[in-house]
């Protein structure tokens, strides 16, 4: 949660620079050159033969429903953005802070904390207290990243158990599934490391004060985040449940389609696990992940013997989709979220009351 999140929980105007209009528009300007100048070397130089017959060859049908699958998982992200933030939200205002905060992400180069700040920015301003924005956007990033972790980690002994059959670089998926294991270990121990932190004793030198109390700010988030995001699930709330699942099991069929769409099927189990292994390309600080989440895909891809050629036309196409989709259809979200905005009226009213106060779970302190 960079200094852009913090900026905007704090203020409710005016918006981050990095938030605002003029910069979002750059930045759409830059990612259309930047596809632009990928078409160009793939269509002009001679190496790459057999990536234009490939795409030469693509079933438009499938493209078709790569397209909608991907239109469902950012209507899922709504669906869990208002189901963490304020379940009495009206769906129009989901919707436009949800889309607009895949617009950010699609275009600003802060893996996923663009759309975070962007959303930040919308509650503050339409009145949502610091506190609750906070808590709240902890527990959606961990929600939002659960189900790849999770995913993975029940894929990774499913492969151990025999039931996605056999693959030749098992290392890399037991290695990856046991990593996941102890990120969701490491997550669930933040409420009882943070608890020890804060029964610390205390020093008396006046020049760390501020720098203790930003530091307790950010334990107490972290914390409280941790605390809601474990209850949301343990609430069962369908919303949570259905648009965490749905936001990444729509996008992981929308690579699948993009596949059909030039011949080819990977197996189930390697189709879900590189996927999931390959997203963390996207975590280099570059618009939209572009390079980084690519070659992590096909790269992944490759180890698991899926063929290169299919792979980079199918990759391409799937990340043209995930990006252009989200970055449009956010973008006119943002305009109108924007409008509405400027409506006190409709500021105060987003989200009154706040959703009923979650109870907190927090795991035991040991001595």
């Amino acid at each position: 949660m960079g200094p852009v999140i913090l900026d905007a929980m704090t203020t409710a105007a005016p918006m981050p620079d990095e938030l605002s209009p003029r910069h979002l528009r750059s930045r759409l300007l830059q990612l259309g050159a930047l596809i632009a100048v990928v078409v160009a070397v793939v269509l002009a130089s001679p190496g790459l033969g057999s990536l234009r017959d490939r795409l030469a060859h693509a079933h438009p049908l499938w493209l078709v429903l790569a397209v909608a699958l991907e239109l469902l998982s950012a209507l899922s992200y709504v669906v869990i953005f208002r189901a963490v933030f304020c379940p009495r939200m009206g769906w129009q205002t989901s919707y436009q802070i949800g889309m607009a905060e895949q617009a950010a992400n699609s275009l600003l180069p802060a893996g996923g904390a663009g759309g975070l700040a962007l959303g930040a920015w919308a509650l503050r301003r339409g009145g949502m207290p610091t506190e609750h924005i906070a808590r709240r956007t902890v527990a959606f990033f961990l929600l939002t990243s659960l189900a790849n972790v999770g995913t993975l980690a029940v894929f990774a002994v499913l492969f151990a158990a025999g039931a996605l059959g056999r693959e030749d670089h098992q290392w890399v998926t037991y290695g990856f599934g046991i990593a996941s294991v102890g990120a969701i270990a490491a997550t669930l121990a933040v409420p009882r490391l943070t608890d020890r932190r804060a029964a610390a004793p205390r020093g008396d030198v006046a020049d760390l004060r501020r720098v203790r109390t930003a530091a307790r700010r950010v334990l107490g988030a972290l914390r409280d985040g941790v605390s809601d995001s474990l209850a949301l699930v343990r609430a069962r709330q369908a919303g949570v449940l259905s648009g965490s699942m749905g936001y990444m099991a729509f996008d992981i069929a929308v690579l699948w389609a993009c596949y059909r769409a030039f011949g080819h099927s990977p197996s189930f189990g390697v189709l879900v696990v590189a996927y999931v292994i390959g997203q963390l390309g996207g975590l280099l600080p570059i618009p939209g992940g572009i390079g980084g989440t690519e070659g992590g895909l096909i790269g992944t891809f490759a180890l698991y013997h899926a063929p290169l050629a299919t792979t980079a036309v199918a990759v391409l196409a799937y990340r043209t989709i995930q990006l252009w989709l989200p970055a449009l259809l956010g973008s006119l979200a943002f305009v109108q979220l924007r409008r509405s905005l400027r409506r006190e009226e409709v500021a105060a009213a987003m989200c009154q009351p706040l959703a009923e106060q979650l109870p907190v779970v927090r795991l035991p302190v040991r001595a």
